[in-house]
């Protein structure tokens, strides 16, 4: 029988992959609570080890350009966007100059603790310490995170990978320019900090104009599309068409492009751009991508791992797994103590130590060190330790994060939580619902009597919930203060839109638009700190608009009349 070849060979390959994936599917849903994504590496790794074959190559380019694409577009689209906002200087910090910092201590303790010249330290610093938007994303989805806690870990690895394989690319620049024993005093002088400084900030700022010029290309047809099919390939174009775009045509951060395209289609687009059906079909599509992608990624990194080398090389990988954990800490709690000395609302230390256990270390990394030409000094050791902290990384931290999480008094989400968001989704389904019978009816395509029928039996489901979503907040006064605070600020953000459009057409004076912003941004302010501005009682307001001042300056009266 002739061995096949080709296209046969490689999907038999990857129907091997997926054999492993669904075999590992079904052990989860038996054990129960067992982090999907870990279970897969392990197979994988399992694989590695009894020395099973799987012919496909992970390389360089199957990772970032194939794989890791739909990874960040859909975890950047369904991440909320007010809440990123609210909690982006954090995420800026950590990700950019707190990567920055890491990567320079690191690499000072690698050349003393590796033996290696600090050029090449500071080499893998640049590679192994970007946290990994993959492993954090599939990890937090599964556990089910508190979402503040969620977007700090994610929203930081999100953007810092990018930063990360900027300084990487100007490293490896400066070791093919640089013999390698040269002074420290040469290797961080001004002109070369000023260079690196100003490449990070051209790929970062070019990044986020091309995601965003490609997302608003996209959004702007969708708007005037309702076609979910084809919706579905637009945003597929968008998200390898922002990386490939920024990448290899402009030479700027495709990581930060897709995601900030992501963002803006995930939140904006499906706002104002997706019909129900398009919003239904387009995100099960690419829940349904990353998936895949990741049950593909983490197969292969699992199966790929080189053991005999690992083994060979343990006594390095351990230090490099103490030292990347602890830089980690070094990082993570100095500079988000300087934050919270100017933020108005702090990150906890029970989160710091999820931030600092949370960033894992995987694919990125494993990508970087496989785009390293063969004949790279100390290429083996580098793979090794490469692939030895990322398994420790996925495995044990990964492991492990659940009972922290536990530890740490941090509650996921509670039946009460669980059961709010039953009824608020069943809500909308029911309104989502009745809308469509109007339209329906009102085009012809349902007849009268048909249409009564639905419209009594949903109004009647509707009445039902709304009573029992009312009685479950008034039986939690938390929980509806929470979700007070949350609609007054996406209200607010609505009246602050609404002012800025009134003074951009010129129906208000800009000195009135200012006045009225910054009343619209201190009630803001008061609701990041907890305090809302809407009471109860309607008659007893929490917070007397100016308008009413200048009203009674005026002396108009415009209480209710008697007549």
């Amino acid at each position: 029988m002739v061995a096949p070849t080709g296209i046969t060979a490689g999907l038999i390959n990857l129907l091997e992959v997926f054999i492993i994936a669904a075999s590992v599917g079904i052990f989860v849903a038996k054990v129960g609570r067992f982090p999907y994504t870990i279970a897969l590496l392990l197979a994988g790794l399992a694989v590695s080890i009894l020395g099973i074959n799987i012919d496909i190559t992970l390389t360089h380019d199957l990772i970032l350009l194939v794989l890791l694409p739909p990874l960040l577009f859909e975890g950047a689209a369904t991440t909320d966007l007010d809440s990123f906002r609210e909690n982006l200087v954090p995420v800026l910090v950590l990700a950019v100059p707190g990567l920055i910092v890491s990567i320079l201590v690191l690499g000072v303790l690698g050349h003393y603790a590796f033996g290696y010249p600090l050029l090449l330290a500071t080499l893998f610093a640049a590679m192994i310490l970007p946290t990994d938007p993959v492993s954090v994303l599939a990890l937090f989805e599964e556990l089910g995170a508190p979402e503040r806690l969620s977007v700090l870990v994610e929203g930081e690895s999100l953007l810092n990978d990018g930063v990360g394989v900027v300084v990487f690319s100007a490293l490896f620049a400066l070791i093919s320019q640089t013999p390698p024993n040269t002074d420290l005093s040469e290797l961080i002088s001004p002109e070369v900090i000023a260079e690196t400084g100003l490449e990070i900030v051209v790929a970062s700022l070019g990044g986020l104009l091309v995601g965003l010029a490609a997302g608003y290309l996209i959004y702007r047809v969708m708007v005037n599309l309702d076609e979910h099919m084809t919706e579905i390939v637009l945003t597929l174009i968008l998200a390898y068409g922002s990386f490939l775009l920024a990448e290899h045509y402009f030479h700027v951060s495709g990581v930060i492009a897709t995601v900030t395209a992501g963002l803006l289609i995930g939140n904006r687009g499906a706002e104002y751009a997706m019909s129900p059906q398009t919003k239904i079909s387009v995100f099960n599509t690419w829940d349904t991508a990353a998936f895949l992608v990741n049950t593909l990624i983490f197969v292969l990194i699992g199966a790929k791992t080189p053991i005999h080398q690992m083994v060979d090389n343990w006594q390095l990988i351990a230090i490099a797994i103490v030292l990347a954990i602890f830089v980690r800490a070094l990082t993570v709690y100095p500079f988000t103590a300087a934050v919270n000395r100017f933020s108005r609302r702090d990150i906890p230390f029970s989160y710091q130590h999820v931030m600092v256990w949370g960033g894992l270390h995987a694919s990125i990394p494993i990508a970087l060190v496989l785009g390293l030409p063969g004949d790279f000094p100390n290429i083996s050791e580098l793979r090794s330790m490469v692939f030895g902290v990322a398994a420790f990384s996925l495995v044990v931290q990964g492991l492990t994060m659940s009972n922290l999480l536990d530890r740490l008094d941090i509650v996921t989400r509670t039946e009460t939580e669980e059961l709010y968001e039953l009824l608020l989704g069943r809500a909308r389904a029911v309104d989502s619902a009745l809308d469509a019978a109007e339209r329906l009816h009102d085009r012809g395509d349902l007849p009268t009597d048909v249409y009564e029928d639905f419209r009594g039996e949903y109004r009647h489901e509707k009445e039902d919930l709304n009573t029992a979503i009312s009685r479950l907040l008034r039986e939690n006064p938390e929980l509806r203060r929470e979700e007070l605070l949350v609609g007054e600020r996406r209200v607010l953000k609505q009246e602050k839109s609404a002012i800025m459009d009134a003074t951009h057409s010129g129906v208000i004076s800009d000195d009135i638009g200012e006045r009225l912003l910054e009343e619209v941004d201190l009630k803001l302010d008061r609701v990041d700190t907890g305090r809302s501005t809407v009471r109860d009682d309607p008659e007893n307001e929490a917070y007397e608009e100016f308008w009413r001042a200048r009203v009674a300056e005026y002396g108009l009266d415009f209480s209710p009349s008697d007549d």
